[in-house]
């Protein structure tokens, strides 16, 4: 997710990072000191989980599994995109179609 401008320079200002983000990233560090220090506080701000993104995000899973979803697509990617819609954050993906069709008022940044 990204944030507001920040006075470093820039434009759509710190990357933010929560829980969820945070263990996926884990896998390509050998400790969490390593990923840690990766994550330099100069351009990755943590947040916490809101509650009312776990409900947002669970109602979003279960229309997806009713509508045929398949099972490889988890229920924190569903989270991640719900933290997006109650903050109003944009949100950086390269699944951009589901985050679309779940989360439609999240602005998205999708690389290609």
């Amino acid at each position: 997710m990204v944030g507001k401008p920040i006075s470093h320079g820039c434009r759509a200002g710190p990357i933010l990072i929560n829980p969820i983000i945070y263990a996926e990233l884990s896998p390509a560090f050998g400790t969490a000191a390593v990923l840690d220090r990766w994550l330099d506080p100069a351009v990755f701000q943590r947040l916490t989980l809101p509650y009312p993104a776990g409900w947002l995000a669970a109602q979003a899973f279960v229309k997806y599994r009713r509508a045929g979803g398949a099972k490889t697509s988890p229920l924190p990617d569903f989270y991640i995109g719900a933290h997006a819609a109650i903050e109003q954050r944009t949100l950086v993906t390269r699944d951009a179609a589901r985050y679309r069709t779940y989360f439609p008022n999240v602005k998205l940044i999708a690389p290609t």
